[in-house]
């Protein structure tokens, strides 16, 4: 009999392991955008620097997504055959936590990929458009991989979530050419893990990367941006998305016997914006928008759709 289960773990452990290639995309383009920082202003390059930033930035984010594909391909896609292209819908797996991921890693590179080209002193436009859809680019061509293999298949739910995150950063890029809203991610530990290991995850990182039912995913707005001197410049409201209870992918036979019933959560918090921290330091600089992509602990107000409230003194 053929082993849903298994099947879904597998899913999920691929979907883990996505998360963990962004992570060489970002730090592949990252050495270029660095490097460019120490180099001066934009309004200093000359055009031929600009085009040989640009050459190389692009180099890199070419060369980090192919490495990437031949990894996944060799990790997984490998192990089951080739089909024509043909679709999957897991629309209802995960109370849709995994679409909000898929939210969040679209905008984060193109947020990403957006500093490293303007970085080069490219225009406004090319940097908005080059830069902000690497997110869609590289996780388009992973649902093509999928659709391609008979283990998964090309998801459109995926594929609206990725475009509503890029949709997220280029419309803020072009409507007041800058990032007034930005999306933010937070996970802990949770007690589900001890019950399905095998799907959850064992160890301390992996748990952060499988357990949805400790992730949030976060919408957080400057305040500052919306109401001009009335908050500091670094004070962020966030409004945060999660779901706890899930052992599965979706309920299943024998899940009820666990006593577990999920329900879906939403959050309110304070944040900051660590790119309006003033520093001089170039450096300094980059960690801190790198870092700027995590929601910071802080107090929340967590709203249950079991209609239960709960405050949380640190949340994260």
């Amino acid at each position: 009999m053929h082993d849903h289960r298994s099947e879904r773990s597998y899913r999920r452990e691929l979907a883990s392991f996505k998360s963990v290639c962004i992570v060489v995309i970002l730090s592949a383009l990252f050495p270029a955008e660095q490097s460019r920082a120490q180099a001066g202003g934009a309004d200093t390059l000359t055009s031929e620097r600009c085009e040989r930033c640009l050459f190389w930035t692009g180099g890199a984010a070419v060369v980090g997504m192919t490495a990437t594909y031949i990894a996944l391909d060799q990790a997984w896609y490998a192990h089951y055959e080739r089909s024509p292209l043909h679709g999957f819908d897991d629309s209802d797996e995960w109370m849709q936590m995994d679409k909000a991921g898929h939210v969040y890693s679209a905008y984060t590179l193109g947020n990403w990929g957006h500093a490293a080209v303007a970085r080069c002193g490219a225009s406004p436009a090319l940097a908005r458009w080059a830069g902000g859809s690497l997110g869609l680019v590289f996780l388009t061509g992973v649902e093509l991989l999928d659709g391609t293999s008979t283990g998964w298949g090309f998801s459109w739910s995926d594929m609206a979530a990725n475009v509503g995150g890029t949709t997220l950063f280029i419309g803020q890029d072009a409507l007041w050419g800058e990032q007034r809203i930005q999306a933010k991610f937070s996970a802990h530990h949770t007690d589900y893990a001890a019950q399905r290991p095998d799907l959850l995850g064992t160890g301390i990182v992996e748990r952060y990367l499988k357990d949805y039912n400790g992730q949030t995913i976060w919408l957080s707005a400057n305040m500052d941006r919306f109401a001009p001197g009335v908050v500091p410049q670094w004070l962020n409201l966030a409004v945060g998305y999660g779901a706890e209870g899930m052992t599965s992918a979706v309920p299943m036979e024998g899940d009820a016997g666990s006593g577990v019933t999920s329900y879906r959560q939403l959050y309110l918090s304070p944040d900051i914006d660590l790119t309006r921290i003033h520093t001089r330091s170039k450096c300094l600089r980059t960690v801190l928008f790198v870092l700027n992509s995590i929601k910071i602990p802080a107090p929340a107000l967590e709203f249950r759709s079991n209609g239960q409230v709960v405050g949380h003194w640190l949340y994260f």
